[in-house]
């Protein structure tokens, strides 16, 4: 398949007064044209610091992208000036922040703030731009756009508002979009329609859509493929299917296990501990000390990845075939 984005390698720190930190450690993923890739993990693990890379958005100072590429259609991102790329930033790659309540201007009209950015890349007139926004608010289900393009945000409900902002962010037709916990401020109804949304528009637009979430309910719903992140690192990548029926790292199988379930009978199972502190991260596995599984060598030496199927990898000892010997030896011998 024909990859739009890969990026290899991406280091991004932060200097405040109490040091550097080491927000994203060496992050590997690619998403394929026209597929949806999720990032899933606990918060502070370093997803959205992933994809602000991503869009150029990282604050420097105190933010760095410290190494690593990012290439977009085989461009470097990451070596673009912000002239050039404020040009891909909306037209090419679009993205929608966390927070509908807050994305929106409140003292500008819906249809002032989804013209803005079609004519600003474009160059065409307010009678077309408008025709370009009464067509957005159609695609994603907003009724009597005419009326809706003269109000201002404070008449929409949060639901309504997170349609406005999945519109701005398709009007200039970009061929990727990063959608940061889009459903996170919403009630379970209004998560499903805007769930059902983004499979509708990925139907008629062929976009290509990277979700940032903690919520394996949405990632089960519209994902193609999952990369599991916790402490800055990709720990675990592979297809919805192998992710949530094959998980092979113990901080996947604890994400899942920590998911609530009708059909079961047994307590939930919480991750005990906390995360590494990033300051000063650990040598080995971030997750070895709160992994049931951690052996010696785990605090000592990152894991080498070990690739389980062409889409599936995990960087965890247990899948290093030395590794799987010996526990299998100690096992025998006990």
């Amino acid at each position: 398949m024909e990859k739009i984005l890969e990026v290899h390698n991406l280091h991004v720190t932060f200097t405040t007064y109490g040091g550097t930190v080491q927000a994203v450690r060496g992050v590997d993923f690619h998403l394929n044209k026209g597929e949806t890739l999720a990032i899933v993990g606990e918060s502070g693990c370093g997803k959205s610091v992933t994809v602000n890379a991503v869009m150029g958005l990282i604050p420097n100072p105190p933010g760095k992208i410290t190494g690593g590429r990012i290439l977009f259609k085989n461009k470097d991102l990451t070596r673009l000036r912000e002239k050039k790329m404020r040009a891909i930033r909306g037209v090419d790659i679009s993205m929608i922040f966390q927070d509908p309540m807050t994305a929106l201007n409140p003292t500008l009209t819906i249809g002032t703030q989804l013209k803005e950015g079609v004519k600003q890349h474009h160059r065409i007139s307010d009678k077309e731009a408008e025709k370009r926004a009464l067509e957005m608010l159609q695609l994603v289900g907003i009724p009597n756009p005419e009326e809706r393009l003269k109000q201002y945000p404070h008449q929409f409900s949060g639901g309504m508002r997170q349609r406005i902002v999945i519109a701005i962010a398709l009007i200039c037709e970009p061929e990727l979009l990063i959608a940061d916990e889009p459903t996170t401020a919403l009630d379970v109804t209004i998560q499903a329609q805007i769930l059902e949304l983004f499979e509708k528009i990925q139907e008629v637009t062929g976009i290509s859509i990277i979700l940032i979430t903690h919520d394996l309910g949405v990632v089960a719903k519209i994902a193609d493929r999952v990369a599991v992140m916790y402490a800055g690192k990709i720990i675990e990548t592979g297809t919805k299917r192998e992710v949530f029926y094959n998980p092979k790292h113990p901080y996947t199988k604890g994400l899942l296990h920590s998911v609530p379930r009708l059909d079961a009978k047994e307590k939930l199972q919480p991750i005990e501990g906390t995360p590494p502190d990033l300051f000063s991260p650990p040598r080995g596995c971030p997750f070895t000390a709160r992994c049931p599984f951690a052996m010696e060598v785990c605090d000592k030496v990152y894991p080498k990845t070990a690739r389980l199927s062409d889409s599936h990898v995990v960087d965890c000892w247990l899948q290093d075939v030395r590794a799987k010997k010996l526990l299998a030896a100690t096992a025998k011998n006990k």
